[in-house]
């Protein structure tokens, strides 16, 4: 349920300028292991490891001459590994605060201190240098990275959960192979890191209209759309229920921001999009598509951050039912619905009943981290909604 921008404007956190990352050790001219300098080509080795060079010239008895190896100062690489533990603490300090606070409620302290200590492991293993990072992420540490050949490309560093969310987003990743979501380069699921490649900006940061937003949505969305039958990944009917005590939970935890109707609405639809769920037309579903999980490519669009579901297509687009709840209550919550399901040949009743369901509980999570003033307008928008005739 990653949703929304930064809600002080604040823009992309720069840290200090990474080295290149050094290439691994079988792209390194090799030395000589005891220190000393290379010795000419009539040099030979002796027993002791000494580089002994013959003499040009003169007669043979005379002594040869002894190279010694010299150790090279070390004053450089330790000016330089204490710029690279400022700079990766920097990365760490950098960490926005909405990701800061969802790391804290997920009970991922350690994950919080030991943020240094992963970037440095990261950099180190997949000879990358983490650079900028990403301001508006909500869910990870998201920074820019270079490779040892030089190429852009993304670092994602996932708060830990639970679940098995980092897992489910590299299977989604690896299923779609860059055909509509971000080509996936390396990951490691124990530590939830991910190397992406680079993309463009977001369709948030594009300003486009919200119906050549919608349009652009429909089309990446739909492109994930594909069967997956032993993927691994859990399904609607499982999503739902889970979604269903989610919201009962955290409504009441966090003292009730929305009516009590609304939330018996939430658990009605997601009753029956469980019900509804057939494991013969589920499908491959991203799980979170909205404008800042778009970005653009040079094939068109790709998507970030999936949730990954085996689930009814309606899915996705009841998450952009719950998108821009302003907008939405403005033009008609129904015209959208009807809107999304003429483009894409859907059903309108399952995008409206999962949008139901994912406004409420979105509002609830985004109440429970402070994303103001998004958080207030969806759960504003689920009341009225909930209170409209059926």
């Amino acid at each position: 349920m990653d949703t929304l921008p930064p809600s002080d404007g604040s823009q992309d956190v720069t840290v200090p300028e990474p080295q290149p990352p050094t290439p691994p050790p079988s792209a390194q001219p090799a030395t000589p292991q005891d220190g000393c300098t290379t010795a000419p080509d009539s040099a030979t080795t002796t027993h002791d490891g000494l580089r002994r060079e013959e003499p040009a010239v003169g007669p043979r008895h005379e002594e040869p001459t002894v190279r010694t190896g010299r150790q090279e100062p070390t004053v450089g690489l330790s000016h330089r590994a204490t710029a690279d533990r400022r700079r990766r603490a920097a990365v760490a300090e950098a960490l926005p605060a909405t990701v800061r606070a969802k790391a804290e409620a997920a009970g991922a302290h350690d994950w919080l201190r030991r943020l240094p200590e992963i970037v440095a492991e990261i950099e180190e293993e997949w000879a990358v240098a983490i650079g900028k990072v990403y301001a508006d992420a909500t869910e990870a540490l998201v920074a820019d990275a270079t490779t040892a050949d030089g190429s852009p490309a993304v670092l994602k560093l996932l708060v830990p959960r639970p679940s098995d969310a980092t897992a489910n987003e590299i299977t989604v990743l690896r299923l779609a192979g860059g055909d509509g979501c971000a080509r996936l380069l390396r990951h490691d699921a124990a530590r939830d890191a991910l190397l992406l490649e680079k993309l463009g900006p977001s369709l948030f940061e594009l300003g486009l209209p919200v119906t050549r937003r919608h349009e652009i949505l429909c089309d990446v969305a739909s492109r994930v759309w594909r069967r997956a039958p032993n993927a691994g990944l859990p399904t609607a009917a499982t999503k739902g229920a889970r979604l269903g005590a989610f919201i009962t939970d955290l409504w009441e935890r966090l003292d009730r921001p929305c009516a009590e109707r609304t939330v018996a609405h939430a658990l009605a639809c997601a009753e029956r999009r469980v019900a509804a769920h057939d494991d013969a037309r589920a499908v491959l579903v991203h799980g979170d598509v909205h404008q800042w999980n778009t970005l653009r490519a040079a094939d068109g669009f790709r998507l970030v951050d999936p949730d990954g579901l085996l689930a009814e297509a309606e899915y996705d687009l009841g998450v952009l039912m719950r998108e821009d709840p302003v907008e939405l209550m403005a033009t008609g919550p129904r015209d959208r619905s009807r809107w999304l399901a003429a483009r894409t040949g859907l059903n309108e009743t399952a995008i409206w009943e999962w949008g139901v369901v994912d406004r409420v509980a979105t509002g609830l999570v985004l109440t429970q981290v402070g994303l103001q003033p998004v958080a207030a307008q969806m759960l504003a928008a689920a009341d009225t909604i909930a209170a409209m005739p059926t």
